[in-house]
């Protein structure tokens, strides 16, 4: 018996129910695979028409030929098109971020590429927060400039006020289409307000053209973060992390409102960057846990972090746990973040040669890129993550040689703590760092 539903979801006794409950069974009927209780994976590139007349319809709003009529659903026609895991994945992950529609891609840059191209043309300007990912920063920098698109980036924490000044002082004000944060930002978690952003989104839009706010919410996932609550327009995971969160997928996905994920699917279905079924099936069974895990990863970081805040080879920590000696920063993270999740960097006294023998001796943490996976994994952003921006940006933004990252795990954190401490103990910090 299907539960009742209206434009917010599923609802029982009067009261809608929450995601974590609708991961177990929303979208699917189990009498369309003999009663199993889990959709099963449908590994198949085509579906079969009833009759020609209804194989033509479903291309005709498969490629927006006309609007649907009432009641009218869009049928399954082909896996780049449409496929019954994806669709269920799809329904069940805009609950998260209570968006209208969600899409799946095939890794998180397939993400953000296909939902920049969608939206950006050339002439236009982005306008983004930094740092962001290596690969965004790459995709942003070096492969929009060939379409076209022009980028202006600022500083994560600086103030929307000086955000706006340095827009207006380019020139390209008028040019502006998207805005797109990182926040919180990899690898120094800075925090960016998102409902300011908004606000000045709104500003520089205009009766045809409308400014995107895109909000990449991979560090704190859909459970500790909400941006389209905020004021942002789309939301975008890296979903090969929390959402998959057991490091064996590579997947992105695409939340917001029907009107852009429309023109988003589009352009997915002709860039052919969608999932496969296999990833859909897979990222369905991890949505199921998605919450209970990343509560435990967050509880175990706070103990992680306050370890290394206190221990004297550590010089500088950048957790969301920490952020009472910077108003700016705590206020923005009152107001949009639910938790400080489970990514920690930190500065380790000295540099590179410093990093690379804590990395080097670790032995229950892995030495691996990557994040929120069940087991903690660490790296080093300046030469791994982030090689690809440039020694003089990556000073500004504050990625240093001695920056480690570690994404906190379900392992017990005593034992998490037990490996640094050890890998710690064979660092030797030069006598200049002392000081």
């Amino acid at each position: 018996m299907q539960l009742p539903e209206d434009q917010n979801g599923p609802h029982l006794n009067g009261k809608h129910l929450r995601p974590e409950s609708l991961m177990m069974s929303y979208g699917y009927n189990p009498e369309w695979s003999e009663m199993a209780v889990k959709a099963p994976i449908y590994q198949t590139s085509t579906f079969v028409f009833k009759n020609a007349e209804e194989g033509k319809a479903f291309f005709e709003l498969a490629y927006g030929l006309r609007e649907k009529h009432a009641e009218e659903q869009l049928g399954l026609i082909y896996s780049r098109l449409n496929n019954p895991d994806l669709e269920i994945l799809e329904n069940r992950l805009r609950f998260w971020d209570g968006a209208e529609e969600a899409a799946v891609f095939a890794s998180g840059m397939a993400a953000i590429s296909t939902t920049l191209l969608a939206l950006l043309k050339p002439g236009d300007l982005i306008l983004h927060s930094e740092p962001i990912y290596g690969g965004s920063d790459y995709y942003i920098k070096n492969i929009l400039p060939k379409f076209g698109v022009k980028s202006m980036g600022f500083r994560a924490n600086t103030p929307i006020e000086e955000v706006e000044q340095m827009l207006e002082e380019s020139g390209m004000a008028d040019k502006l289409a998207m805005v797109y944060l990182e926040t919180p930002a990899n690898p120094t978690n800075h925090l960016v307000d998102i409902e300011a952003c908004a606000a000045m989104a709104r500003k520089h839009s205009t009766a045809d053209k409308k400014v995107v706010v895109a909000v990449d919410n991979t560090f704190l996932g859909p459970v500790f973060s909400h941006p389209l609550k905020h004021g942002a327009d789309l939301v975008l995971y890296s979903a090969t992390k929390y959402i998959g969160g057991h490091s064996d997928l590579i997947a992105g996905a695409c939340a917001g409102p029907a009107d852009l994920m429309k023109q988003v699917k589009g352009m997915r279905t002709f860039m052919g960057s969608m999932a496969s079924p296999w990833t859909g099936w897979m990222l369905m069974r991890s949505l199921e846990t998605l919450k209970i895990r990343m509560e435990c990863q967050a509880r175990g970081a706070e103990v992680v972090a306050a370890y290394l805040k206190e221990h004297p080879k550590v010089d500088k920590i950048y957790f969301l746990g920490y952020l009472q000696d910077n108003p700016q920063q705590q206020a923005i993270y009152d107001k949009q973040c639910k938790a400080a999740g489970s990514m920690i960097s930190f500065d380790i006294k000295g540099g590179e040669k410093e990093a690379f023998t804590f990395l080097n001796n670790l032995k229950l943490i892995k030495l691996a890129v990557s994040l929120g996976g069940t087991e903690s994994l660490a790296e080093h952003p300046a030469s791994m993550t982030h090689s690809d921006i440039c020694l003089a940006d990556r000073a500004v933004m504050g990625i240093g040689e001695g920056m480690i990252r570690i994404s906190v795990g379900v392992e017990h954190p005593e034992d998490i703590i037990s490996d640094i401490a050890q890998a710690l103990e064979k660092v030797t910090v030069p006598a200049e760092a002392e000081v």
